[in-house]
């Protein structure tokens, strides 16, 4: 990581008067280092360099666009996730009370939105409108997977007069914002566009975490201590969770430190072979009686035969890695000939659409005024991260370099295992 890896783009000189009044400004030289250790910051002294770090996000005294002219649009893509409501109302409540922007664009499913050829109208989002959404889970705009045409998003933006769009999803989606910043760059425009990562499996690159995740976390702990009463309500009683997390386990690893009932944690990182977590779940049985585990989506994608394509996000299909347990745990137990009884929970679709938490709730409102503040002062191709208890402004080609996960030699992993009392080889 160099200094210049985290050079935010500016559409100008900002030349207007923020209206914001009885607030701290942010001065663009404040920063936040990008490493905090110091053995990580030595190479950079002893060789005189600059050490990298993140622009500090917040309100300029000085702005690049006339907020009287101004128009701004907001579209969410990708899965649902809690929090999105919460995200939308803080932008539209941000620019017109902070700013008066006045008109302000909501486009339906996602970036289908903004191509004319689905004929999804844009809904004009006011103060009234979004009252009380944040109360809601989903999405009042919908979404969709998928891309579209860049050129024809950006010509719909032109038509529009829009001068931010401001993006709500994950990885997907922010690769898809990059390229429509990319055309606008190409073109000679001044069109800001700002992501706000949305990914409830905490995966986004250079970002402490996404809005989403805590409320998932907290809402698998009903899943797991359900496994955890039926498990021990039956002789050899075994509780299956299948929690989100299609290439980064973080909300498996922290629902198991979350409630330590578990004793089986599965994530995409750490490879396990099915005999011998089979072999290791008889012992547990046969010691106590009774197991719950906990898997990641993304989990045992060895086990799986074959290529099973791209979904429309271009992610790989994956294998159903919690019915693939069901099934031969029970065909396990079976061939050994020990009674057992398994309940398989698949709660993610619950959890995708419950309302943020209270944490969330107000983490959801900062990133979004956040994010209008960096619009307001002219950023663009930028994504608001969190980072070392500071709101950032994270370049959007940076971070979708490559995706957040969890370290099976860090210390998050280590701490699962101490809980879990699981072999530290399943392989």
């Amino acid at each position: 990581m160099q200094a210049d890896d985290l050079i935010v783009q500016q559409l100008g000189e900002c030349r207007f008067h923020s209206p914001m009044q009885g607030v701290i400004f942010t001065d663009v030289a404040e920063s936040v280092l990008y490493h905090n250790q110091y053995q990580d910051l030595q190479p950079y002294v002893e060789e005189g360099s600059v050490p990298p770090s993140f622009q500090v996000a917040g309100p300029r005294e000085k702005i690049f666009f006339d907020p009287a002219t101004l128009s701004c649009g907001i579209v969410t893509c990708g899965g649902l996730c809690p929090g999105l409501n919460d995200v939308i109302r803080a932008i539209v409540l941000s620019l017109h009370y902070h700013y008066n922007v006045k008109k302000v664009f909501g486009f339906r499913y996602g970036y289908e939105g903004l191509n004319p050829t689905y004929y999804h109208t844009p809904l004009e989002l006011t103060p009234d409108l979004v009252e009380g959404i944040h109360l809601k889970g989903g999405s009042v705009l919908g979404s969709s997977r998928g891309p579209q045409d860049v050129g024809v998003i950006v010509d719909t933006l032109v038509q529009l007069n829009i001068g931010i769009l401001f993006t709500i999803g994950g990885d997907g989606t922010l690769r898809g914002a990059a390229a429509i910043a990319e055309e606008i760059s190409r073109r000679g425009l001044h069109i800001s566009v700002i992501g706000i990562p949305k990914t409830i499996d905490n995966d986004i690159c250079h970002v402490d975490f996404s809005f989403g995740y805590e409320t998932a976390v907290a809402e698998s702990r009903h899943s797991t201590y359900t496994a955890h009463v039926e498990a021990v309500g039956a002789r050899n009683g075994v509780g299956l969770v299948k929690l989100m997390g299609r290439e980064s386990g973080f909300i498996a690893a922290a629902a198991a430190l979350a409630n330590n009932e578990v004793n089986f944690c599965l994530i995409p990182e750490v490879p396990f072979e099915m005999e011998v977590l089979l072999e290791a779940l008889e012992r547990r049985l046969r010691l106590r009686g009774h197991a719950v585990i906990v898997v990641g989506e993304g989990a045992g994608q060895n086990l799986f035969c074959g290529d099973r394509g791209e979904d429309a996000s271009g992610n790989c299909k994956l294998g159903d890695i919690g019915l693939l347990l069901r099934d031969r745990i029970k065909e396990y137990f079976k061939k050994v000939g020990m009674d057992m009884t398994l309940k398989y929970i698949d709660p993610s679709y619950m959890i995708r659409s419950t309302p943020a938490s209270a944490y969330d709730s107000a983490f959801c409102l900062q990133l979004g005024h956040y994010a209008v503040h960096a619009g307001m002062a002219g950023m663009t191709n930028v994504l608001i991260g969190h980072w070392n208890s500071r709101f950032t402004h994270v370049p959007i080609p940076l971070a979708t370099k490559g995706r957040k996960r969890v370290d099976p030699n860090g210390r998050l992993w280590s701490s699962v295992l101490a809980a879990t009392g699981q072999p530290v080889n399943l392989v």
